[in-house]
């Protein structure tokens, strides 16, 4: 029988940070919403989250890498919603902000949570957001619980 290690869904005592895109704000008010909400449901004091808002999803990774950084939280919930529009716009921004999150989290040890949200339509966000397909801030703070967790078992 293998040995499985994985995280567990207990915030108690620990710290996070959720970064928020100001951006489509309608949308991503509802991703830190469920965000909070699954954090504190999950044994998480109010008093340990700090909710960052920056313009735009592109914004995203230089503040969750200085976050990070400074060794003050357990992990990094980043939240935006990106619509696909008429121009390359929408794929530029969101590589860019997927890879700079992951490199933001590589480098500095600390659970940095993709909770950016690429839709093609308005609908497919909003559905997303708390609506038919549940709320991805929700799914994304969960990510970051159980990987703080994993981390401490693995070292």
């Amino acid at each position: 029988m293998p040995t499985i290690i994985e995280g567990h869904l207990d915030a108690k005592g620990l710290k996070f940070a959720l970064l928020a895109s100001r951006f489509n704000d309608f949308v991503t008010a509802k991703l830190v919403e469920g965000a909070l909400d699954g954090l504190v449901r999950h044994g998480a004091n109010a008093q340990d989250l700090t909710v960052v808002k920056v313009p735009g999803s592109f914004e995203l990774p230089q503040v969750a890498a200085k976050l990070a950084a400074g060794g003050k939280y357990d992990a990094i919930v980043a939240l935006g919603c990106l619509i696909r529009g008429e121009t390359p716009h929408f794929d530029l921004i969101a590589v860019e902000a997927a890879k700079g999150l992951a490199q933001a989290a590589v480098s500095s040890g600390v659970p940095v949570v993709f909770g950016v949200l690429t839709c093609d339509t308005m609908e497919q966000a909003i559905d997303r957001a708390g609506g038919k397909a549940g709320n991805k801030g929700w799914d994304a703070a969960l990510a970051a619980i159980e990987m703080v967790s994993l981390f401490r078992r693995l070292t």
